[in-house]
Order: structure tokens, then C-alpha cells, then sequence
């Protein structure tokens, strides 16, 4: 397969694979942690309405959800990438990025869990996914 055509396929798997993931915690979030009573998060007017009520623990899934659909789609994509893994991999934690910022305009969530989300649960897992896609050949040198 032609790289340039590979190294596309690999950040639109990437990008779907980490938003199923994503959405997929998001799904099972509200079943592990209710929401707050009288919340309605099944509407983005019902969120921004009731994010007021929300405690720490309704962030957790939120933050798992982006932090693991992220480094979830950022190693498949370093996975699948013909060259430059890390470069794709982190393509997709801008990816991620940018739907979080704009999460973070849409929804009146508190300042310290927009600032954790944002400088915690993209660039950094995309980086990871990377390192852990490509390997750690340096782990043991004496076998090298």
C-alpha cells in the first residue's frame, strides 16, 4: 500500500477507533457513577443546564473518556502509520485536542477540570501511545 495513502488511513482509524472508545465510556459512565438527581444529560441543553450540580466524582468518566479513547486512537494510528508514528500519533491527540476545546466552550464545566482535561488527557496520551507503539528498544541494551 502506498505510505502517504497509509499514513492517512491511519489517522482516520485512529480518530474513529479513540471516539468509539470514547463514547463507549461515555455511555457506561452514568450506570458506574449516576448522574447528579433531577440532571438531564441526555441533551447538551440538559448538561449545560445541570453541570452546576455535578461533584468531582461525575468528571472521572469524562476524563477516562478522553484521556483512553485518545491513546487508544493515537496507538492505532502509530500502529498503523507507514513512517513518522509518533508525528500520527500525536495528529490524533490534536484531533482529540480540538474536540476538547470546544467540549470546553460548550459546557460550563469548572476551571480545574478543564485545565486537567485539557493538558492531561490528549498531548499526553498521544505521546504515550506513540512510545508504547513504537517500543522501548532500549529497554534492555546488553541483549541488543
Amino acid at each position: 500500500m502506498n505510505p502517504i495513502l497509509r499514513n492517512i488511513l491511519a489517522v482516520i482509524a485512529g480518530f474513529a477507533i479513540g471516539s468509539i472508545v470514547n463514547m463507549g465510556i461515555i455511555s457506561v459512565s452514568g450506570s458506574i457513577i449516576p448522574p447528579p438527581a433531577g440532571a438531564d444529560v441526555t441533551t447538551m441543553e440538559g448538561l449545560q443546564a445541570s453541570m452546576h450540580l455535578f461533584e468531582i466524582k461525575h468528571f472521572i468518566f469524562p476524563f477516562l473518556a478522553h484521556a483512553l479513547g485518545t491513546l487508544v486512537g493515537a496507538f492505532l494510528a502509530a500502529k498503523i502509520a507507514a513512517t513518522h508514528k509518533m508525528k500520527f500519533a500525536l495528529a490524533v491527540g490534536v484531533f482529540f485536542l480540538a474536540g476538547g476545546i470546544a467540549s470546553v466552550f460548550m459546557l460550563p464545566s469548572p476551571i480545574w477540570y478543564a485545565i486537567v482535561d485539557l493538558v492531561g488527557a490528549y498531548i499526553p496520551m498521544a505521546y504515550l501511545a506513540g512510545k508504547l507503539a513504537a517500543g522501548n528498544k532500549t529497554m534492555y541494551p546488553s541483549q541488543v
